[in-house]
């Protein structure tokens, strides 16, 4: 490693120096300030070298220091960049830092590269950083930074074709406004979610977003024709279509939805557009449990098919929750059950979705599924119902201390897990579990708190 790491003493790598080593790699991993690791290469299992990410900060600063080396042999065979690679990844991710320094002689041409090679950038000289061959080298000093890339300003709807249920925006439209534009030309843009006020369209489609009316019309990734990304390279590639039917060649298009921006920046989408329902109906049901609420889902498709736009499991605990933190949200069943459906269905033509609704609480209440419910009589009250589900998250975040899973599962597997979680939880401590999320489709949000008080 010489000349470009300090000389290791004479007793570095007698038994005792290396046993003191270990006891304090132990003691900064117990105390989260330090991440020491050896590299081996896979097929041999042969020692190469070592990454430290040391010097762990949380708090206003969030930052850690890299440190590494690999011996001469397995230098230039890619081993580093792959360790140093894994290592900032796992601090931005995992660790949630916002920042990762190192820093390597400015003669260093191989160590700068890597560094370079896995998104540092350099920033400067450190005078004196440290001590090589008994003197004090002044170092270049590089940060890995994440890059944050706003399109506030990409707020354009291109166009809108109601005949084709079309319509063309940038990605920094806000969904509220693509809700809206679709609303004006007698259209339905399904993607719903609690943040639509915010949650801007690149974004959502980047993460391949649900919402709450999956079960109807799909993720995002099912409300998109085509799309407008900038690759990597800077090249742009056009894929705006509006064809319902396109078999030439790959669809580059799912490639990028969902891949978070790794494989390039959406700038543009052609959104599928819907008929809006005549009729919409809400209603609140209340169940003896997840098992007969995934029946009554069952028994309302059977019902009426393909109108069900929403399905949404409740627990107790979120009621507790908003009574506790949120007392102004009005709660439309008074005694609050242990658990409760929110169902939403969207008609066509002359049917009545107020009479499907009905109709399905008796053959639930017969079939013992539903024991009460409420059925909204106006917009007002499918919007109380509603702002109940969509402020539970926000009921969440002011308990405090939580621990927030976004579970999938088959629908037949939610009972069980449900039933069995807790009892997994509770080998470790008391808790308090708010189970809610989207039947219809497999998604719970299973958040974890601890005892209250």
């Amino acid at each position: 490693m010489t000349p470009w790491e300090p000389t290791w003493s004479p007793d570095h790598l007698s038994r005792k120096a290396f046993s003191n080593r270990v006891y304090w790699s132990q003691k900064n991993i117990n105390g989260g300030t330090a991440i020491p690791l050896f590299m081996f290469r896979r097929e041999d299992d042969k020692l190469v070298g070592a990454i430290t990410l040391d010097n762990i900060r949380h708090g206003p600063a969030q930052t850690g220091t890299m440190g590494y080396w690999i011996g001469h042999t397995y230098a230039r065979h890619g081993y580093m960049t792959e360790a140093l690679r894994a290592m900032v990844h796992y601090a931005f991710s995992t660790m949630d830092l916002s920042r990762v320094e190192s820093a390597c002689l400015p003669e260093n041409v191989a160590s700068r590269g890597v560094l370079e090679k896995c998104g540092y950038k350099y920033e400067g000289v450190a005078q004196a950083y440290i001590q090589i061959n008994g003197r004090w080298r002044t170092l270049a000093e590089t940060g890995a930074v994440p890059l944050i890339l706003s399109l506030e300003k990409m707020t354009k709807i291109r166009a809108v074709y109601p005949e084709e249920n079309v319509m063309l925006v940038d990605a920094g439209v806000i969904l509220a406004d693509i809700q809206q534009a679709a609303e004006d030309v007698d259209r339905l843009f399904p993607l719903s979610l609690a943040s639509g006020g915010s949650a801007r369209i690149g974004g959502s489609l980047a993460t391949n977003a649900g919402g709450v009316n999956v079960l109807r019309y799909g993720n995002t990734r099912d409300l998109c024709l085509g799309l407008e990304v900038v690759m990597a390279d800077g090249a742009i590639w056009n894929g705006l279509g509006r064809l319902r039917k396109d078999n030439t060649g790959y669809d580059l298009r799912h490639l990028m939805i969902g891949s978070e921006g790794t494989l390039g920046i959406i700038t543009g989408a052609s959104l599928k557009l819907a008929p809006r329902p005549r009729d919409v109906g809400v209603a609140l049901f209340t169940v003896p449990d997840p098992i007969a609420a995934l029946s009554l889902l069952a028994m309302t498709r059977d019902e009426v098919g393909e109108a069900v736009s929403a399905f949404e499991l409740m627990s107790k605990m979120g009621f507790d929750f908003l009574s506790e933190t949120m007392p102004d949200v009005r709660q439309v069943i008074e005694d609050k059950p242990e658990w409760m459906v929110l169902i939403e269905l969207g008609m066509g033509g002359v049917q009545s979705a107020s009479d499907a609704l009905e109709r399905l609480f008796e053959l639930g209440h017969e079939a013992g599924l539903v024991s009460d419910g409420v059925i909204a009589q106006s917009t007002q009250q499918a919007q109380d119902i509603w702002t109940i589900r969509e402020t539970i998250p926000e009921a969440n975040r002011r308990i405090g201390s939580i621990s927030s899973h976004d579970i999938s599962l088959p629908l037949s597997m939610i009972p069980e897990f449900i039933k069995e979680a807790p009892k997994h939880l509770e080998k470790l401590c008391d808790m308090r579990i708010n189970c809610f999320g989207h039947l219809g489709d497999g998604n719970l949000h299973y958040n974890v708190f601890p005892p209250k008080g």
